[in-house]
C-alpha cells in the first residue's frame, strides 16, 4: 500500500507511460475528439494518442488546463499534436463548434466521450440541479457529440473509426451514494451499443470500465465520501475503494488512457458495442 500522501496526488505523467501501436490510420491527418482534456483522464488519453501520431483535439471548458496538456505533449516529443477546444460540453451549439473546428484540423475518425464529474449525496438529499448538470454533461453531450461525429467517420475512405466511452464499475454495479453517476454510466452502455447497431461494422462503439483511477476528481471524491460517512480517507481508500478489489492498487491516468489507444486501433476491429472491463476484480469476485 502506497503512503497516504501518495494515494492523494494524482501521478506526473512521463513519455514511457503510454503504448505505442503502430496503425497505418494513427497519422497526423487523422483527428481524435477527446472530451475532458484539460486533466485526468482525458488529459492522459490526449497524450497518449498525440504520441500515437494522432492529431488530438482536446476540448475541455478549462482554458489552462488544455494549454497544460498541449504544452505537456511538446514536451513529451509526441509525433502528433493536440489542438486545445475550448468549449462548454453542456451547451449543445459549443459541442456543435467543437466537431466543426475538429474537423478542420483533418479526418476526423476517433472520439474520447471523457469528461466527467461526480457528486457524493445520498438519493434523498441528491440535488436535481446538480443531477441535470451531470446529466448534460455525460450523457446528453456523449450523445450529441457522436451523433456530429458519426457522419464525418461514414463520409470517409473506408468508413472506418470509432467513438470510445468513458463508463466504470459503476456502470455495471451500484453502491450508496452516487446515484446520479450510477445512472449515467449505465446510459452510457446504451449508448454504446445504439452507436456499434448504426454503424455497419466499420464505425465501433466501445466503453471503458475501470475502478478506481488516481485523478484530481478522484482526491476530491476520497474527501467527499470521507466527509460522508464519517470516516478517515484513509479509511476510505483502504475499506471503501479497494476492499472489494483483488488488486490492491488504485489505475492511473496513463493505464486507463491506453485501452482508448488500443480501442480505436485496428487491433480492437471486433471491439464493438462492448465493454473493456478492467477493474482488478472489483464487479467479478466477492468474498
Amino acid at each position: 500500500m502506497m503512503s497516504s500522501e501518495t494515494e492523494l496526488t494524482p501521478p506526473e505523467l512521463s513519455p514511457d507511460d503510454f503504448v505505442r501501436i503502430p496503425d497505418d490510420r494513427f497519422t497526423a491527418d487523422t483527428v481524435a475528439i477527446v472530451t475532458g482534456g484539460g486533466s485526468g483522464i482525458g488529459q492522459a488519453t490526449s497524450i497518449a494518442l498525440a504520441s500515437n501520431g494522432l492529431t488530438v483535439a482536446a476540448v475541455d471548458i478549462d482554458e489552462q488546463g488544455l494549454a497544460e496538456t498541449a504544452d505537456m505533449a511538446a514536451s513529451f516529443d509526441a509525433d502528433g499534436r493536440i489542438v486545445p477546444v475550448e468549449e462548454d460540453l453542456t451547451d449543445d451549439d459549443a459541442v456543435a463548434a467543437a466537431v466543426d473546428e475538429a474537423a478542420d484540423l483533418g479526418t476526423v475518425r476517433y472520439a474520447a466521450n471523457i469528461a466527467g464529474m461526480q457528486h457524493i449525496a445520498s438519493f434523498s438529499e441528491f440535488p436535481m440541479e446538480k443531477y441535470d448538470f451531470m446529466h448534460d454533461l455525460m450523457l446528453r453531450s456523449p450523445f450529441l457529440l457522436s451523433k456530429r461525429v458519426m457522419p464525418h467517420i461514414e463520409a470517409t475512405d473506408d468508413g472506418v473509426g470509432a467513438i470510445g466511452n468513458m463508463s466504470s464499475v459503476h456502470g455495471h454495479y451500484a453502491t450508496q451514494n452516487k446515484p446520479a453517476y450510477i445512472t449515467l454510466k449505465h446510459g452510457l452502455a446504451g449508448l454504446t451499443r445504439a452507436i456499434a447497431a448504426e454503424g455497419g461494422g466499420t464505425l465501433r462503439g466501445f466503453s471503458v470500465s475501470v475502478g478506481y483511477v488516481l485523478t484530481p476528481l478522484m482526491v476530491d471524491q476520497i474527501e467527499d465520501t470521507a466527509d460522508e460517512r464519517g470516516i478517515s480517507e484513509r479509511e476510505v481508500i483502504e475499506d471503501v475503494m479497494l476492499g472489494q478489489a483483488r488488486t490492491k492498487e488504485m489505475m492511473t491516468p496513463a493505464e486507463v488512457a491506453n485501452l482508448f489507444v488500443f480501442g480505436f486501433s485496428s487491433h480492437a476491429k471486433h471491439l464493438n458495442g462492448a465493454d473493456l472491463l478492467w477493474d482488478g476484480g472489483y464487479t467479478t469476485t466477492y468474498e
